[in-house]
Parts: C-alpha cells; structure tokens; sequence
C-alpha cells in the first residue's frame, strides 16, 4: 500500500469518525451550550392573604419566577400609593425576603385590580398626568424594593366595576401611559444598572381586546399576564366552565376558551412568546342545579368562587359529588345531583402546561397562591412547566 493511499485511508477514517461522532453528541453537547429557556411561573399574592394566615413566608418561593404583589392603589395625585397601609410594609419585607431562598425571584406590584382601576383614565389622560404617574411608578419601586409593575388596569375603554371612569381615547393613552412608564424605568435601571420589569394584566375577552392596541404595546412589556379564567359565572344562563382550554358548543352567550383568548391576542399581533397564560387556582360553585347531564349547562340558582383547597377539603370525594371530565376542554367538574364546581384539578394543570409549551407561549400567571396553600396545583405546574 502506497503512502498516498495510506494518508487518503487515514483521512477517511477520522473524517468518518469525527462526523458520526459529532451526529451522536451534538444533541447533548447543544443542550449544554445553549441552555433551556424557562417558562415563566407568575404568582399572583394578594395583601389580604396574610389576614387569613397565609403571610409571604408560607409561598413555596422555589416553584416561581415572579411574584406580584396585589394590590398597590392609585392617589388622587394620580401617584401609585400603598392599597393597605397596615399590612403592606410587613408582606412586602417577607416577600423580598423569599429572594434569599430563591435569587432569581423577581417581585413586582401590581396596582389597580378590579377595585382599584378606577384613576387610571385620568392617570394616562395627558403628557402631565402620565408623567406623573409614571415618575410615582419609578418612586415606588425604588422605595420599597420591587423589581418592576405590573399594570392592572381593569378595563381600558369599558368594562370593570360600574364607578370607573372610561374615555374612547383610553385606548390609545393606555399605549402612551405604557411608553412613559417603560422610558423611565429604562432611565432608572441604567442608573442602578439593572432591568426593571413592566407587565400587565390582560382581559382575555373581545373586549379586552379590542379595546387594547395589543400590535403596539408589546415594544414596551416584558411580558403580558392574559386573565384566562373567569369565563363563565353565575352572571350566565347555565352552568359552564370556569376556565376550558378549548370549546365552542356552550349554550350560554360567550363560547370563549383559553385557547380561543391566547390565538385572539397573537392575531391581534401580540407575540406570543411574551404571553403569561391565566391559571386559576380557584373554582365556581352554581346551586340548585338541574340534574341533566350531569349538572353542565343546567339552569342553576345563584353561587360563588371557591378556592381549591376549599373544593378538596368540603366537597371532592365527599357530599355524594362525583368528579366528571369533558375530554375536548380537558376540565373537570363536580357534581351531586343539585351543586355543580368548575374547578381545576392536577391533570387539567398538566394539559395546561403542555399547552404552554407546544405553544411556545412565555409560561403561566396563577391567581392567586392562597388559594393552593399545599402548593398541590403549584407542583403540577412547576414540573409540568420544565
């Protein structure tokens, strides 16, 4: 055998060996060079859950990635102000504390809520009053410690309690008011030289919507939390799902589902890496229901929420209820002949999760943590997130 042909031989082989050796590891070695992004898991934590015993230090911290605090209120200065002046210093001092077990936690304040929405309209009404607000968003978080806001404003344009105050315009203040508040945080954080965060809290409804400029805002959030629960109510006909992840044959009014809100926010050009899919961690209970079909979507008389661990310690496998599952919204349900409960249980988590992730979505916003203190729905979620 020649030399020439030798060192061709040589070549071959290694060339050989170098390509099926790098076909076998690459896969490994990629994960180890470009890590795993992790979907965001948002708790929402309430100011009123300490006053139940459930005070910051019992949230299972190492299962979340943000935590907001609800809720901060809005002055007649049109200033973020604290909504509990009593409880708020000591939440807030224990939730920064949970960074110590957690360091990569982000904690932000939500201000406004359902109860509290009701200044935003003249907070983002002009240059001024948006400035304003602004400033005392940056004052505020710098004060107490927070790592961004999350704007609650519940609705823009029309919606939420009947006292608040709407403008057609808000629409497009709410895209100003947002602006403002990103290039201040921006102005600060080079400052401190860090990122603070902006969030809000999205309608999932048409409405909601529609009455957002979803195309525009996004350039100045990190990420939006879209209320996908809340779907149906005792304000409906008949009973129905608190929060189905897919539907359409609903004889009440509005067929919506979770799926059907998060493809309406990406059409509408929101990205949706940057959606936080709503979770509830809580259920609807309709009284005196017809015993048809098992309770669903059967005339009822009058209900309530309740929270899941409420559901497992009063009523599942207990009070004669018997657990049903709808296979095509992928939600359970109770039912013992005269109460229905639309709840979420740990398999109904999974789906969710799985569709957080087939859908390249930014992860999931739970509301609210009091609501599963055992941390039952929060695990199934956290595992089924990774």
């Amino acid at each position: 055998m020649n030399s020439i042909y030798k060192k061709k031989l040589v070549f071959s082989i290694l060339i050989y060996f170098l390509a099926f050796n790098l076909l076998s590891t690459t896969p490994n070695a990629m994960a180890n060079i470009v890590p795993k992004e992790q979907k965001k898991t948002v708790g929402y934590y309430t100011s009123w859950s300490a006053y139940s015993n459930f005070t910051p230090d019992k949230i299972d911290a190492t299962k979340l990635t943000h935590i907001n605090y609800a809720f901060a209120n809005i002055s007649k200065e049109l200033k973020v102000t604290l909504g509990d002046s009593y409880i708020d210093p000591s939440n807030i001092k224990k939730l920064n504390e949970l960074k110590k077990i957690n360091p990569n936690l982000k904690i932000l304040i939500s201000v406004g809520g359902w109860s509290w929405s009701d200044k935003f309209s003249d907070a983002a009404l002009t240059d001024k009053s948006r400035n304003i607000f602004a400033n005392s968003c940056v004052d505020f978080i710098k004060k107490y410690g927070f790592d961004g806001i999350d704007i609650d404003w519940e609705f823009p344009v029309s919606g939420g309690p009947p006292t608040n105050k709407y403008r057609q315009e808000d629409k497009q203040n709410f895209t100003l008011l947002l602006k403002d508040i990103r290039e201040k945080l921006n102005v600060q954080g080079k400052k401190d030289g860090k990122h603070y965060l902006l969030t809000i809290a999205g309608g999932a409804g048409s409405m909601g919507i529609d009455n957002v400029e979803l195309w525009n805002i996004h350039r100045y959030l990190d990420f939006a939390n879209i209320m996908t629960y809340d779907m149906h109510g005792t304000w409906d006909k008949y009973t129905d799902f608190n929060a189905p992840l897919y539907g359409g044959d609903s004889p009440n009014y509005v067929k919506s589902s979770v799926d059907t809100a998060v493809k309406s926010w990406i059409n509408a050009g929101f990205p949706k890496e940057k959606i936080v899919m709503g979770i509830p961690f809580f259920g609807k209970q309709y009284n005196m229901v017809n015993v048809w079909n098992n309770g669903l979507y059967q005339t009822f008389n009058g209900g309530s929420s309740l929270s899941y661990a409420d559901i497992v310690s009063k009523y599942l496998n207990k009070q004669g209820f018997i657990r049903y599952y709808h296979s095509e919204y992928m939600v359970p349900w109770l039912y013992n002949g005269t109460t229905f409960i639309s709840y979420e249980d740990e398999e109904s988590i999974g789906y969710k999760a799985e569709y957080i992730k087939l859908n390249g979505l930014g992860g999931a916003m739970i509301w609210e943590l009091k609501q599963d203190p055992n941390s039952i729905l929060l695990d199934k979620l956290y595992k089924g997130l990774q």
